[in-house]
């Protein structure tokens, strides 16, 4: 779940990732003008990859209108899977086959690249490998799972089809059918960002905050970034990783803005054995989607609407907690659940499910990262991956799937 604004619960208070320990980031107010050779713009995780990389041989200013990580970090449930929002056999009719198996191949490379950072630098975050269960809904019967799980063993992909008999003996649940896939993760998002942001600043990345750019200008050699400081930032690149909040003046492609809600229970939740290792997700619309965390809560999240304000509505978000409850507890009816945590986010939608990385239209030397969907985390990695190259002189084969 990604996005850039969080409504807290009314009993609890705090997204749940805001307790986390090891939050903290190397930020300051911008004293001075200041000329980098790349400036990112936006402190979360689609910001915090990017700087990590390109920190690695560049110059880097991070500039965030809030303290760090307090954007739409906090509001992810962070299921780390290369699972695409669309199935492939659907990507495949809007896209192109041919497309819709890189998709799916890049974003099963992306979680890999996530694990191999965080391994090769000590990143604390509780990151752990996961399997999804990928459960038959109103959207997708276990007919249209079936077709899918073929044609992603096709191409490469771990997944294999579960009839109605094997779900059952196997997890308990009762639906028509599942596919199972391995390869996915799980962990803590806040803390992800916060490790990569304070790795970039070890090799000499400066992280601003509080900095509001206000407008973005270009020229033949760079971007000129002006801000609610006295004092002008100047960057021969730039690239905006602030979801949907852009300065004015700075062109963005089109998305649609929904709400969404999660939850977390109280920690050591009794569960079955198996949901430790698993992230579950429906094919519904709207859907339901859970997983175990670290410390034993259980996280839950979905009942997504079409509504760009409908996540500021506090009634309605002790509504959708208790129409989550219900939903877990028809799925799982031996499990007592009782949340802990409570909160409502904003993000945005893509007609792919793919997000959108990317030159911006009409100004020069800058790229813009839209990490649409469930998937925000994972396209962060890609979008790192994308952008530096290109800002390296490079070409990167996949570039043309995320263009808008």
């Amino acid at each position: 779940m990604s996005g850039a604004t969080i409504k807290r619960d009314l009993r609890t208070g705090r997204p749940l990732w805001a307790d986390s320990h090891g939050l903290g980031v190397p930020a300051r107010p911008l004293p001075a003008p200041v000329s980098v050779d790349v400036a990112v713009v936006g402190a979360g995780v689609s910001g915090a990859f990017m700087a990590h990389e390109l920190s690695r041989d560049h110059s880097v200013a991070v500039l965030e209108r809030r303290a760090p990580l307090m954007g739409s970090t906090l509001a992810s449930t962070a299921l780390l899977q290369w699972e695409i929002d669309l199935p492939l056999t659907v990507l495949a009719e809007k896209i192109g086959g041919v497309n819709a198996q890189r998709a799916y191949l890049r974003s099963r490379q992306a979680v890999d690249a996530l694990r191999a950072i965080v391994a090769e630098e000590r990143i604390v975050c509780g990151l752990k490998a996961k399997h999804s269960l990928y459960l038959a809904g109103d959207a997708y019967g276990h007919r249209a799972l079936e077709a899918e799980a073929r044609a992603r063993a096709e191409i490469g992909l771990d997944s294999q089809y579960l009839n109605a008999a094997t779900l059952d003996n196997r997890y308990g649940l009762a639906r028509t059918g599942a596919i199972l896939s391995g390869g996915s993760a799980s962990g803590d998002p806040a803390r992800l960002a916060a490790g990569l942001l304070r790795r970039a600043h070890a090799r000499g990345a400066r992280i601003w905050s509080p900095v509001e750019v206000v407008r973005a200008v270009s020229d033949p050699d760079g971007v000129t970034l002006l801000t609610d400081t006295a004092h002008v930032v100047r960057a021969k690149s730039v690239v905006f990783c602030c979801g949907y909040e852009f300065p004015k003046g700075v062109p963005t492609p089109g998305a649609e803005v929904i709400s969404t809600w999660a939850m977390a229970s109280k920690p050591r939740q009794r569960g079955p054995a198996w949901l430790k290792d698993m992230l579950v997700w429906e094919a519904s619309d709207p859907y339901l989607y859970f997983r175990m965390g670290g410390d034993g809560r259980l996280i839950v999240g979905g009942e997504d609407e079409a509504s760009a304000t409908a996540h500021q509505d506090k009634a309605k978000l002790r509504g959708k907690r208790e129409i989550l409850t219900r939903k877990l507890g028809r799925l799982l009816p031996d499990l007592a659940f009782e949340p802990d945590y409570g909160w409502a986010g904003a993000f945005g939608e893509s007609a792919t499910g793919l997000p959108s990385i990317g030159p911006i239209e009409g100004l020069k030397h800058a790229w813009a990262v839209m990490g649409f969907g469930g998937n925000g985390i994972t396209y962060s990695v890609i979008a790192s991956q994308i952008v530096a190259t290109e800002i390296r002189g490079k070409h990167d084969p996949d570039a043309d799937l995320y263009r808008r």
